[in-house]
């Protein structure tokens, strides 16, 4: 998957007959806006522990990269949000990645899933 994100919101991607959303939004850790990025399976807990991701983010010559299980659609993105179950990037991180004039956020996530044994 390659998910070019330019504002908060979501994207359904098929991938092993199965369906994924890829998450992304802002949130506030004190006083300042934090992005978050995260997978969520469209199906139960059991059938989403059958799968791993990771997703990746980077400009300027530095990158980060999240590795995780992805959670049931079932369960509310707000819980995974608040237990930081993702891919975490302060907005100054943000800015940097974006390149230019660190006022626009223009983020390229991109990210992997795969089916465990």
């Amino acid at each position: 998957m390659d998910y070019t994100l330019i504002h908060t919101g979501f994207q359904v991607f098929s991938c092993y007959g199965q369906y994924f959303c890829l998450h992304f939004e802002t949130f506030q850790l004190g006083t300042a806006p934090v992005y978050i990025a995260f997978l969520r399976f469209m199906g139960d807990d059991s059938e989403a522990k059958k799968y791993s991701y990771s997703l990746e983010v980077g400009g300027n010559g530095r990158k980060m990269v999240w590795q995780g299980v992805p959670r049931s659609i079932r369960e509310s993105h707000s819980n995974i949000r608040d237990s930081f179950d993702g891919l975490i990037i302060q907005r100054n991180m943000a800015l940097f990645f974006s390149g230019g004039d660190r006022k626009e956020l223009k983020l390229r996530v991109t990210g992997r899933i795969w089916k465990e044994q």
